[in-house]
């Protein structure tokens, strides 16, 4: 480079003093030109100075040269002989120029370049090239697939003594179809595509050494040409071999696409007539033959599950289990119009699989115009899925929701069958029961399973305490659910479908907030829950309640409906077993009455005849009486004599008891009602029996415990006590060696209601078995002093008192009598 420095003005001199174009170059700028050079470009030369240098290169060199030039400015060092370049001349004409570059320094400072342009004459291409490009076209003719015109192309260009490679545009960037890495100018390659023209690199060098030809196609691809004879002269030719590669790939891809079209249609035919059989296949055939007809390795089908509709495995095939078929179809994300695996999906495939898949493609399930699954397939790394395949998947999706839609109409109508089978085995059931709790726990455990839920609960009305009662329940709870008691003006839900007199479902109870027995619904872990009336010509029976523990569940309307017609019938049956009960009762009543009434006729028969008996035997015992007092005053007996007056004083005084209990047991009463502190009684009543069961003498406790807070009872005091009296006397003496007698009085729900109940528990040596359904009857007595008239005089006493008395006895360990009594009866007065 020369020293001197240079002015414009002394540049304009020093390049007008040329004949062939010359210019000077700053800072990528036309500083001055001479004549020739602005004769070259047939302009004026106000329209050249001033601009770039780069618009006077043929557009397919321009890329390359702009590089290079920024290169050599950089401080690359200049090429020593001359560059061919393309100039745009006059009348769209392009010339071949060779130019030489040089570098001078400006007088202000900088420098640039000195270009010595001489343009050279027009020279025919090469023949051989040309031959060889025209055979490789021919050739191109009988390739029959895109691999087999690739492979043509490549091997022509090869042999005209070109390198050549395919890149591919894949959306986001370009691919060497040969896996290997891009070359470092590859964005030359994306304008190349982008405008649809060659476009030369090699800017480290100072001719072209490579160019890219958009090639088009149906894949939108590249080809990369590097030789010796890449010029922008031969540009016209290359470009043209080009595009009949591009024109023989569409050629393929239509064979390819018809062929594949006729495969298609055949597929499709095959499954459909597959999904058409008599038997519907299962969703496992279903996928074998999805993966065999796509050469999947394995198929995975997830369906949606409500409430939230959230895709769940519904079955698969090639995975080793439902754990591997879930994590592996968790990779690849599947939108409305399904999806292909990318190249960044391949290595978690690959890691996750062991290396057994590496691409995926999904398509999604449309059912109602709402996604109501997910299909997907999977291969082996290296063969992945293209559009064609991600079509036939989703045919193949439209035919597997018809296969989804059959199964489920199949178990729709097999459903409603079981269903109708169910509700006419209730019929059947609560038409030939009459018995209200029969009929209630067999509802229980059919409303379980024609709802597919956990548990159900009956509660039934009580209309006079305004309570809902716990009357019948499934078997798992059936126990403790008969001592649920819910009050009517609560705000549980059974209470407020019993007010509203509508089904009433929560479908979820964590999140609900309130609305429920939270007490009951953590015991029986409820997570869902549907409750429904029981009413019967417009009164209310009582009320369904059923559950699910398994977790949240929405009630649609078809369940609510066949829960609704259930209940109407199963309250239909209630209402008849309570008339058919009614009516039971009622001829119950009326026998008893009758029984009552001959029971009074032949007791006041059996009173006078006593009451006779009795006045002709005290008479002549006054009698008898007075002579052994008397013979003890006048004899004053010993030995011999004073023992037969003693028995004769002592049977004449048992027959006189016997006289007096039959008069008891005979006489008609009617109780006189009051009601009475029951600790009075107890305490009045167990003092007397000390006294009377001669426990004074020996060592016998009676202990007493009654419960606190027991109302008034409504009893006929003196008759009760007597009835204690006789009882806790028995259990006096049936332990001579002493012991504890323990009288328990507390309230119990008996037989439909609240009683009292009162326990005489005794340490005695108990009753056998085979005479304890015998203590109850007149003259039945294990004692040699007994009358057997003691606790038929107890019972008769708690019968006019519509209360009851039973007996329970262990041998060797004691024997309890226990009382009960109505809390309910109303008062009467003497």
């Amino acid at each position: 480079m020369s020293t001197k420095r240079y002015s414009e003005a002394g540049l304009r001199v020093l390049v007008d003093t040329f004949r062939n174009p010359m210019l000077a170059v700053v800072e990528g700028r036309v500083l001055v030109a001479n004549d020739a050079y602005v004769a070259l470009l047939g302009l004026q030369r106000a329209q050249v100075e001033g601009r770039s240098v780069m618009d006077f290169i043929q557009p397919e060199d321009r890329s390359r040269v702009v590089e290079r030039y920024w290169r050599v400015e950089a401080g690359a060092p200049l090429h020593e002989g001359s560059q061919l370049f393309q100039v745009p001349c006059a009348g769209g004409v392009a010339r071949e120029v060779a130019v030489t570059a040089s570098r001078f320094v400006l007088e202000r400072g900088g420098g640039g370049l000195l270009l010595n342009c001489v343009p050279m004459e027009n020279r025919p291409p090469e023949m051989s090239v040309a031959e060889r490009l025209v055979e490789t076209s021919a050739g191109l003719v009988s390739a029959h697939s895109e691999n087999a015109v690739r492979r043509v192309a490549l091997k022509g260009l090869e042999a005209a003594g070109f390198r050549a490679r395919l890149l591919r545009w894949d959306g986001e960037g370009l691919l060497a179809r040969d896996g290997e890495p891009l070359p470092e100018d590859a964005r030359l390659g994306l304008e190349s595509l982008a405008d649809g023209r060659p476009v030369f690199g090699g800017s480290d060098q100072a001719a072209p050494t490579h160019v890219y030809l958009p090639v088009g196609g149906p894949q939108a691809e590249v080809l990369w040409v590097e030789g010796h004879w890449v010029a922008p002269h031969h540009g016209s030719v290359l470009m043209l071999f080009a595009k009949v590669v591009g024109a023989a790939l569409a050629d393929a891809r239509v064979q390819a696409e018809s062929a594949r079209s006729r495969w298609e249609m055949e597929a499709v035919a095959q499954m459909a007539r597959f999904v058409a059989q008599p038997s519907p296949p299962t969703q496992e055939d279903f996928l074998e033959r999805v993966a065999s007809l796509l050469q999947a390795d394995a198929a995975a089908l997830h369906l949606s599950t409500p409430p939230e509709a959230t895709l769940m495995l519904s079955s698969h095939v090639g995975f080793q289990d439902a754990a591997d078929a879930r994590r592996l179809t968790g990779v690849l994300s599947c939108g409305a119009e399904g999806a292909l695996s990318s190249s960044a999906d391949e290595a978690p495939l690959v890691a996750q699989s062991g290396g057994r898949l590496g691409a995926g493609a999904a398509v999604c399930l449309i059912r109602g115009g709402g996604v109501c699954g997910r299909l997907q397939v999977l291969r082996a790394p290296g063969k992945p899925f293209d559009e064609r395949d991600l079509r036939l998947l989703g045919t193949l999706s439209e035919l597997l929701v018809t296969l989804l839609e059959q199964r489920r109409l199949r178990a729709e109508s097999s459903r409603q069958l079981a269903e109708t089978r169910l509700l006419l085995d209730l019929a059947r059931t609560t038409s030939g029961v009459l018995e209200t709790s029969s009929i209630l726990d067999v509802a229980a455990d059919f409303l379980v399973r024609l709802l597919d839920v956990s548990n159900c609960y009956i509660l039934l009305y009580d209309e006079s305490a305004r309570l809902l009662r716990g009357a019948a329940a499934s078997i798992a709870h059936r126990d403790y659910f008969r001592t649920v008691v819910l009050p009517l003006h609560g705000d549980g839900l059974a209470a407020r479908v019993a007010r509203e007199r509508r089904p009433i479902a929560v479908e979820d109870v964590t999140a609900a907030d309130g609305g429920f027995n939270p007490e009951l619904a953590h015991r029986f872990d409820e997570k869902a829950l549907l409750a429904l009336p029981l009413t019967s010509r417009e009164e209310l029976i009582g009320v369904v309640v059923v559950d699910d523990t398994r977790g949240p569940r929405a009630f649609g309307p078809e369940l609510i409906e066949l829960a609704e017609a259930t209940c109407g019938q199963l309250a239909l049956s209630i209402a008849n077993a309570r008339l058919y009960e009614s009516l039971w009762a009622s001829y119950a009543e009326l026998a008893a009455t009758r029984a009552e009434m001959v029971k009074r006729e032949r007791l006041a028969a059996l009173g006078e005849l006593s009451a006779i008996v009795a006045h002709e035997v005290r008479n002549p015992l006054g009698v008898i009486f007075n002579a052994v007092a008397s013979l003890r005053r006048l004899l004053v007996p010993g030995g011999d004599a004073a023992m037969l007056l003693d028995i004769l004083g002592e049977e004449s005084d048992r027959l006189n008891r016997i006289v007096g209990d039959l008069l008891d047991y005979t006489r008609p009463r009617d109780p006189v009602l009051q009601q009475e502190d029951l600790g009075r009684v107890l305490q009045d009543s167990l003092e007397a029996a000390r006294m009377q069961g001669g426990g004074a003498d020996r060592s016998i406790r009676i202990q007493s415990d009654v419960e606190p807070g027991l109302p008034p009872v409504p009893m006929d005091r003196r008759l009760i006590r007597q009835a204690l009296v006789n009882v806790a006397v028995n259990a006096i003496q049936s332990m001579p060696q002493g012991g504890l007698v323990q009288v328990r009085a507390r309230r119990e729900a008996h037989a439909g209601r609240e009683q009292l109940r009162i326990d005489v528990v005794d340490q005695g040596p108990g009753i056998p078995a085979e005479l304890l359904h015998r203590v109850f009857e007149p003259f039945f007595t294990t004692k040699a002093q007994g009358t057997g008239l003691g606790l038929a005089v107890v019972r008769r006493i708690l019968e006019e008192h519509r209360g009851e008395i039973a007996v329970d006895s262990i041998p060797g360990r004691g024997t309890t009598f226990t009382f009960r009594l109505p809390f309910s009866q109303p008062p009467s007065f003497p």
